[in-house]
């Protein structure tokens, strides 16, 4: 298992906007462009095997990311990588890394996040954000399983949701810079209805 010590001062950095990546929970990317092909590469090479996700802003990036440990990967025929990232902690931004490599790299700051590296839990109304959910989903005529959802610890409910609901990249920035579980399932949830009541046919789901 990863620790705090254990994590590095420079990640490879994939600025992806929407795709966020939170503790414990799980990233499915596909990569083909070929510095992406070489970040995945490089990061195979290293024990720690992180890859840091982070959102553009602007000309830049946000100041939040998280970084994901390889965890599943294969190949396809012509050279492409489906890979699997599995949430390890949230990071600070501190300043791109100049180098020779395809991709870019960034110094950040694990301090501020060393509660990510265990498992949380909170205090929130299950029922209510499930019921949240269904009526979300019934609106866009879509379906899922939510006994499947009962079933999913409090951490993984709630950082999984903020990863795959289609929000705005902006508001998914704010899932991903939430303190913590209670506040995030708090930003989670007035998200929900805000979009319920917009009433906007846009896809729940990416």
């Amino acid at each position: 298992m990863i620790q705090l010590a254990d994590l590095p001062d420079i990640l490879p950095i994939f600025p992806l906007p929407s795709a966020v990546l939170l503790p414990r929970a799980k990233l499915p990317l596909h990569l083909f462009e070929p510095r992406y092909l070489q970040m995945f590469e490089d990061c195979l090479k290293t024990s720690q095997r992180l890859v840091g996700m982070i959102q553009p802003s602007g000309d830049g990036l946000h100041r939040v990311g998280c970084a994901g440990r390889v965890t599943q990967f294969s190949e396809t025929d012509d050279g492409r990588y489906m890979i699997t990232l599995t949430g390890i902690s949230r990071f600070v931004f501190a300043q791109e890394v100049d180098g020779f490599t395809p991709y870019r790299r960034a110094r950040v700051n694990w301090q501020p996040f060393e509660g990510d590296m265990h498992s949380e839990t909170c205090d929130f109304n299950r029922a209510h954000l499930l019921d949240l959910l269904a009526r979300l989903f019934a609106s866009r005529g879509l379906s899922t399983d939510l006994d499947g959802l009962q079933d999913a610890g409090d951490e993984m409910l709630i950082n999984s949701l903020s990863m795959m609901l289609d929000f705005s990249p902006e508001d998914k920035q704010a899932l991903v810079e939430a303190s913590d579980l209670t506040a995030r399932v708090q930003v989670l949830t007035a998200l929900i209805e805000f979009a319920l009541r917009s009433g906007v046919k846009d896809d729940a789901i990416q």
